[in-house]
């Protein structure tokens, strides 16, 4: 059995940013709970030279966004970058993932060797559709989700590897 484009991007991206959700749910519940100040956690890095939580879960988002706009071959919507709370970082994921939902397998599907181009601030970066996706796409979206992920649990966020994972279909 082969596996589509469409399959191998929208419904994963779609979970990656639901977990998400939930994971910054349990971080504002244990704000909450404890007491502190919810920007403590939504500013914390785990290095001084790597970014905070809000600019992960904004790259998160954009690389989703971006994917599967650059797999149809349509524009992606440009978000401005200024979600500060647990609530509007929420609702930034949930607009990606009604986004997402947008998508039909029709307009993804054969878009393995479509020319993709990365504008980079190193010069542009080419792809095939296939290899965006597996070799650029999933890897930073994993990457930043991760990160988001070990930031609150290196502060005392309880979370778990089921958390990461999601509910299983």
């Amino acid at each position: 059995m082969s596996i589509s484009m469409y399959q191998a991007s929208v419904p994963v991206l779609i979970r990656g940013l639901t977990n998400l959700q939930a994971i910054l749910g349990k971080a504002q519940a244990h704000a909450a709970e404890k007491q502190i100040e919810p920007s403590v956690f939504t500013n914390a890095r785990l290095a001084p030279d790597m970014l905070p939580l809000v600019r992960q879960v904004y790259i998160a988002s954009d690389t989703a966004k971006g994917c599967a706009a650059r797999l149809a071959g349509v524009e992606a919507p440009k978000y401005e970058d200024v979600e500060q709370t647990f609530d509007e970082l929420h609702a930034r994921l949930q607009k990606t993932i009604d986004y997402l939902k947008e998508f039909s397998a029709g307009q993804i599907d054969g878009s393995e060797g479509r020319e993709i181009v990365l504008k980079m601030r190193s010069g542009p970066i080419e792809f095939t559709g296939l290899s965006y996706l597996l070799g650029f796409v999933l890897p930073n979206f994993y990457f930043h989700v991760t990160t988001a992920y070990d930031i609150l649990r290196h502060n005392g966020v309880e979370l778990g590897k089921l958390d990461y994972l999601g509910a299983s279909k």
